[in-house]
């Protein structure tokens, strides 16, 4: 293991920080529970090889989260959405084809959060779920329309590096050197081995630490 990589490497990257300061009424960055309670939430499923085996491992440990779905991917691969569903899972939207959102007009950007929003609900019955933007990526116009129709955007407080190719053996280091907090919203992604993995290890250590699981709240 690159000890110095390992050490230059956070969850809480300075964005996060400033993300704090906005109202939790605009950016919703912790979760509501105690000082002990954690959010997983997983992003960019469903997927047909790495859903189901983490499912399995999250319902070993009787872990609830969050997973933030791709719309043509939902349409794609249903029948896991029913399994997400059925083990007591919230969903979250993800936009429909995870463009990027910088490059679409606002126009585009509701019409990609509409149509996963009414994909989702055939699932779970709600018209409206958390939205994470594609990539983090929070343009001011769709940030002021969220604002006006008092709906909060699903961002996260703590980033698990999961998507940045690094082996899962350094990030369980990084997350044991910079531990979460209670009401942590983290972030994860759905379509590699390296969450679950991860959360192997992980989630049993958080929980001899009396830390507990959550999803988030399932309206948006």
């Amino acid at each position: 293991m690159n000890a110095t990589a390992v050490a230059t490497m956070t969850p809480r990257p300075r964005r996060l920080h400033l993300l704090r300061w906005l109202p939790g009424a605009w950016v919703t960055t912790a979760g509501p529970g105690g000082r002990k309670a954690l959010y997983l939430s997983f992003d960019d499923g469903p997927h047909p090889e790495h859903t189901l085996p983490l499912l399995d491992l999250l319902t070993r440990h009787g872990v609830h989260a969050t997973f933030f779905l791709v719309g043509n991917q939902v349409e794609r691969h249903p029948l896991l959405v029913e399994h997400i569903v059925a083990a007591g899972h919230t969903l979250g939207n993800h936009s429909y084809d995870h463009p990027r959102f910088e490059r679409l007009s606002l126009h585009q950007q509701l019409d990609q959060i509409d149509r996963t929003d009414a994909l989702l609900e055939r699932f779970d019955g709600r018209v409206r779920h958390p939205f994470r933007p594609p990539r983090g990526v929070l343009p001011l116009p769709l940030l002021a329309h969220f604002v006006r129709h008092r709906r909060p955007i699903a961002y996260w407080s703590y980033d698990s590096l999961d998507y940045g190719h690094h082996p899962a053996p350094w990030l369980i280091e990084v997350a044991r050197r910079h531990p979460p907090r209670g009401r942590d919203i983290i972030l994860m992604h759905d379509d590699s081995t390296t969450s679950r993995q991860m959360l192997a290890t992980l989630i049993p250590e958080w929980m001899a630490e009396g830390f507990t699981f959550a999803a988030m709240d399932g309206h948006g």
